[in-house]
C-alpha cells in the first residue's frame, strides 16, 4: 500500500524543536512505502530511518562513545541479558544508570533479553511464567520473566524498552510458530502491565508469526489492542534468508499504525537495510558493522572489501575515495592491511569506525532520497555501484 505524501523537511536536517519530556514520532515524508521522520525523546531526536549500533555490554566494541556519535548515530542498543549478568542492572542503577555508566547521553534502546535466552539451547527451560536459564559466564541460575525484563530495563534507564518475547529459529513448523507467537502476545500484555506509566520512556511491542502472514496479522492485532509506543517486526534474520524476509516485510509493517515507529530487529547487511526501508521500516540494529570491522571485513559503496587479502599490501588508496571517515581520510589500504595482519588494536578501531560511518551515511542518503521523492533512483544507483565490485589498484 502506498502512503500519501506528508509535510516535508529540509534534506536530512535536524528539526528545530524544543526539548520534550515525552516520547513521540513525527512522520515527515513518504516515498512509496519508504518513510522518513523523527522520533522525539527527552534525550534527543532520532532521525529515521535509523541504524542503531549495538553496545552489547555497555560499549560498542573498539569505539569510544564520542566516536560513535561522530559517525552520525542518534541512538545505541544495549543488551538486557548480558547486562543483567555482568555487571548487573542493580549495580548500573546505583552508579547512575546506563547513560552515565557508559558515557552516552543520547537515547538508548534495550532489547528484552528474550532472543539471547532463547539461543541458550540446552541451558534453558521455557514455561508460561518465563525462562529459567544458566549463565553462559559462570553457570549461575536465573529466571527471566516479562516482569523481570521490565524491571531490569527500568534499572538501566532505557529510553526505549522492548517487551519480553520468544523468538524461535526458522525454519519451524506452523504449530511451533503459532504457539510461540501466542505465548509472546501473553507476555506482551504482562510487559505492558509491568512497564506502567513512565513519561519520556517508550515501550515497543514485538510482532511474531514466522513466515505466516495470518499469524503476523493476528500478532499485530493483539499488540495494537494492548497499545504500544512503537512496534517491532521480530522473528526475522533468524535463518530464513533475504527473499523470505522481504516476503514478510511486504505486508508486516503496514499492519501497524502509520504514526508509530516500526523497528526491524537484528538487520543487517546493507542490501537488507535498503530493502527493509523500501518496505516501510524506520529502525534497525545489527552487530555486523562492528563485528566485521574486527575481522577485517569492510563495507564500501562497491561492496565488501577483505582487508586481509594480499592485494592490499601495496595499495596507497583509501578504502573508499568518497568516504570522509578517519580511516579513509588518513590511512591507506596498505597501512590498514599491515595493522590487521599484525594484530594491532588500531585495526579494529579504524575498520569499525569506517563501517559504522558507512552505515550511518547510508541511512542519511536514504533519508534525503525519501524526503526528495527519489528513493527508487537511489535504490537503483545503490545496487548498480555494488554490482561493479571493488576495483583493484592499477
Amino acid at each position: 500500500m502506498t502512503e500519501g505524501r506528508v509535510l516535508r523537511v529540509p534534506r536530512d536536517g535536524r528539526i528545530a524543536r524544543p526539548m520534550t519530556d515525552r516520547f513521540s514520532f513525527d512522520l515527515q515524508a513518504t516515498d512509496g512505502t519508504a518513510r522518513t521522520g523523527v522520533i522525539h525523546t527527552p534525550r534527543g531526536d532520532i532521525r529515521t530511518p535509523a541504524f542503531m549500533p549495538v553496545g552489547t555490554a555497555a560499549t560498542v566494541k573498539a569505539m569510544l562513545p564520542e566516536s560513535v556519535a561522530a559517525t552520525g548515530a542518534d541512538i545505541l542498543l544495549g543488551n538486557t541479558y548480558h547486562l543483567m549478568l555482568r555487571p548487573t542492572a542493580e549495580r548500573i542503577a546505583k552508579l547512575g544508570g546506563l547513560h552515565d555508566f557508559m558515557n552516552w547521553q543520547k537515547p538508548i534502546l534495550t532489547d528484552s533479553g528474550g532472543f539471547q535466552v532463547m539461543s541458550l539451547a540446552g541451558l534453558r527451560k521455557l514455561t508460561e511464567e518465563g525462562v529459567k536459564f544458566s549463565s553462559h559466564i559462570d553457570g549461575s541460575k536465573h529466571m527471566l520473566t516479562p516482569e523481570r525484563s521490565m524491571e531490569i530495563q527500568r534499572l538501566l534507564g532505557s529510553d526505549i524498552v522492548m517487551c519480553f518475547d520468544e523468538c524461535p529459529a526458522l525454519p519451524a513448523d506452523r504449530t511451533r510458530i503459532e504457539d510461540s507467537m501466542r505465548l509472546s502476545m501473553r507476555w506482551a500484555q504482562r510487559s505492558r502491565d509491568a512497564f506502567g506509566d513512565r513519561p519520556g520512556h517508550a515501550l515497543f511491542g514485538i510482532q511474531q508469526g514466522g513466515l505466516e502472514d495470518d499469524l503476523r496479522a493476528e500478532s499485530a492485532e493483539a499488540l495494537i489492542k494492548i497499545g504500544f509506543d512503537g512496534y517491532a517486526v521480530g522473528g526475522l534474520a533468524v535463518g530464513e534468508g533475504q527473499e523470505a524476509m522481504f516476503g514478510v516485510l511486504d505486508t508486516a509493517p503496514s499492519m501497524f499504525p502509520a504514526d508509530k515507529p516500526r523497528y526491524l530487529m537484528g538487520v543487517g547487511k546493507p542490501d537488507d537495510i535498503v530493502g527493509a526501508v523500501k518496505r516501510g521500516i524506520d529502525m534497525m540494529d545489527c552487530v555486523l558493522p562492528s563485528r566485521s570491522g574486527r575481522t577485517g571485513q569492510v563495507f564500501t559503496r562497491r561492496g565488501v572489501v577483505n582487508i586481509k587479502n594480499a592485494r592490499h599490501a601495496d595499495d596507497p588508496r583509501p578504502l573508499d575515495e568518497a568516504c570522509t571517515c578517519p580511516a579513509c581520510a588518513n590511512y591507506s589500504r596498505a597501512y590498514l592491511h599491515h595493522v590487521f595482519r599484525s594484530g594491532e588494536m588500531i585495526s579494529g578501531m579504524l575498520l569499525t569506525w569506517h563501517n559504522l560511518h558507512y552505515f550511518q551515511q547510508l541511512m542519511s542518503e536514504m533519508r534525503g532520497a525519501i524526503a526528495d521523492g527519489r528513493f527508487e533512483a537511489f535504490e537503483t544507483e545503490f545496487h548498480a555501484e555494488r554490482a561493479q565490485g571493488d576495483i583493484p589498484a592499477v
